[in-house]
């Protein structure tokens, strides 16, 4: 079932619902996907744990006409609020997967006296990858980083170079090259990147209030993601319990599998 909701400034946010277990989990998915295909193992393993939000982030999935809005905190907590009103949610778990860790960081951030589990999987947000502070957060940057993505070879070759030069992984780059091979997907790139640039964190601080909050906090690493590694997350997993910091057989694409399987043998 796809559902959407409307704030003051007439940005929209489909999410797809599925499942009919008392508890509620709100997940957001990572770049070039939508909610209900990323999270459609959840939906398989844990339907009668979770009723289950599946959400398609901006530039995404049913959301891709949205405007080109820059998508700041404040403004992530109106559309929450909004959220959780119109369904009378009062607590709630959270996943995010990859890109869609920013957002439940932010979402931790903002609502940690209401929720009680939070699953991060693969997580953007935690750290920064300089490539993309440089592409995002100066103006004259992200000129160009638009010119690239209206002219993909020399982007293509541009990435090829670091490659090379050992900037960035091969994995990567395979990746990249796949990520922008036709004009919508280069939108969805380019304004993404662009649009989600204020949503950092402290991490510190942001774990000291889920501590405060006792919210259970997991965060999963594939053993084989070329494209998020460990080192990645430092700044998170020192922090974390041993057996909530969670190494897992998987690549990146794959671990949303990996860990619908995992969290359906503990929550069970």
């Amino acid at each position: 079932m796809i559902l959407f909701y409307a704030i003051a400034v007439n940005l929209k946010l489909h999410f797809h619902k599925t499942g009919l277990g008392p508890h509620i989990l709100l997940a957001f998915h990572g770049i070039g996907q939508e909610g209900s295909s990323c999270y459609q193992p959840f939906t398989d393993a844990l339907s009668d744990y979770y009723t289950i939000y599946a959400f398609d982030l901006f530039f995404h999935g049913k959301n891709i006409d949205n405007p080109s809005e820059l998508i700041t905190k404040d403004l992530w907590r109106g559309i929450i609020q909004n959220f959780l009103k119109s369904e009378h949610i009062q607590r709630f778990d959270v996943a995010g997967f990859s890109m869609g860790g920013r957002f439940a960081l932010a979402t931790l951030e903002a609502f940690t006296d209401q929720i009680d589990k939070a699953f991060l999987m693969a997580p953007d947000g935690i750290s920064e990858h300089p490539l993309y502070a440089l592409a995002s957060r100066f103006p004259p940057t992200r000129h160009l980083f638009g010119w690239f993505m209206r002219n993909p070879q020399s982007f293509l070759q541009t990435a090829r170079l670091l490659s090379k030069t050992g900037m960035i992984n091969t994995s990567l780059y395979r990746f990249t090259e796949n990520m922008i091979n036709t004009p919508q997907k280069r939108y969805m790139i380019y304004h993404s990147w662009v649009a989600f640039r204020q949503l950092r964190f402290n991490i510190p601080q942001l774990y000291q209030a889920i501590q405060s909050h006792h919210i259970d906090l997991f965060l999963f690493i594939g053993k084989y993601d070329k494209l998020l590694k460990a080192k990645h997350v430092t700044s998170l997993s020192r922090l974390l319990p041993a057996n909530r910091y969670i190494l897992l057989q998987s690549g990146h694409v794959q671990i949303v599998e990996k860990v619908a399987a995992y969290c359906a043998a503990i929550l069970k």
